[in-house]
């Protein structure tokens, strides 16, 4: 039954409530602005009823499957005639009842049947589930890493490509399958998605980037904190409380791991000027620039004397050497270096 229906407010439902709600369900399975729109602000409104909201919806997707089951004649009405039984073994509703208490008794059998027919549709699911991996052959999985200073291209082989920058790792199917293409990562990667029917899923750090064919960047590098930066297309992100959020072209949004969401503007020289041979500063504080110059030249880096917390730096290079990067550093920021090998010693 839909919220407008039963006069019950979406603060007030319990989990069953959500899972026999039209409009829930339909935001759960398909997407459309309206939709999409409400539940944002109202999971924004209503941050305790997250856990329950992302259950619930787990449940309903836990149902879906490529061959949806169907219910014969017999089953069907077999499941009915069972929730009638019960209802009329039940002591009869006297006289003194009020008209409130027959018309909530009614609506609470048509909720047991709700819950009853979900819960056979999960068996259903699960059985012909098990019946189909029994055949099928076992999904064989690639992972590419790369170590600080090196970078890497990908060609999946649904035509997408991905650029993997250092200290990442990815992992996904020699083959996708019929319905879905799923991969998982660590660090940072540039996609470049191929267009088609299947979605394109990316989990990293405990949330989901899902599109369709579209250029992204997803950026996990700094601990407790991920980035998604839309070039073209569109891109929904959904993160690890039930929260979902659109891009459009040109916008990234960062998700921290308190909880907080926040959309922002991007320069795309500064975000993925990485996977063109472009090392970018902008504003970098003192430790942003070590880290970039570790992971870019795969170097050790020790540093010694007093920074100031306003320190701050900003140029670009285009596959220039560590030397001249640090050459241009230290022209402008008064800092000496020294460079021994594998290991690099910043003074101030």
């Amino acid at each position: 039954m839909s919220n407008y229906t039963n006069h019950k407010k979406y603060e007030d439902y319990e989990f069953e409530d959500f899972l026999s709600d039209e409009f829930f369900v339909q935001w759960v399975k398909s997407h459309s602005e309206n939709n999409l729109h409400f539940w944002e602000k109202w999971l924004i409104s209503n941050p305790q009823k997250r856990e329950m909201v992302t259950e619930a919806a787990s449940f309903v997707r836990s149902i879906q499957y490529k061959e949806n089951f169907e219910f014969t004649d017999e089953a069907y009405i077999e499941v009915f005639e069972n929730i009638l039984k019960v209802d009329l073994e039940t002591p009869s509703i006297s006289s003194t009842h009020s008209k409130k208490e027959v018309w909530y008794s009614f609506f609470s059998v048509r909720r047991v049947a709700a819950i009853l027919l979900i819960g056979f549709s999960c068996w259903a699911l699960f059985e012909t589930q098990n019946f189909s991996e029994s055949e099928k052959a076992p999904i064989e999985w690639i992972t590419k890493v790369n170590e600080a200073g090196k970078k890497t291209v990908i060609h999946l082989n649904d035509g997408t490509v991905i650029h993997l920058n250092s200290n990442s790792k990815i992992s996904y199917p020699k083959t996708f399958t019929d319905s879905i293409r799923v991969i998982s990562m660590e660090g940072e990667a540039f996609f470049d998605v191929e267009k088609e029917t299947r979605p394109f899923i990316v989990e990293v750090n405990d949330a989901k980037v899902e599109v369709l064919g579209t250029s992204f960047n997803v950026n996990s590098v700094v601990e407790g904190k991920l980035e998604v930066a839309l070039v073209s297309g569109k891109v929904k992100v959904n993160d690890k409380l039930g929260n979902q959020v659109m891009l459009d072209p040109m916008e990234m949004i960062v998700l921290e791991d308190n909880g907080k969401i926040y959309k922002q503007d991007f320069d795309v020289r500064s975000v993925t000027g990485w996977k063109d041979k472009y090392l970018v500063f902008t504003d970098d504080d003192f430790d942003t620039v070590v880290r970039k110059i570790k992971n870019w030249y795969g170097v050790e880096i020790s540093t010694s004397g007093k920074f100031n917390t306003q320190w701050a730096y900003t140029g670009q290079y285009f596959d220039e050497s560590l030397e001249n990067v640090l050459e241009g550093i230290a022209q402008t920021s008064k800092i000496k270096y020294k460079i021994k090998g594998k290991e690099v010693q910043i003074t101030h």
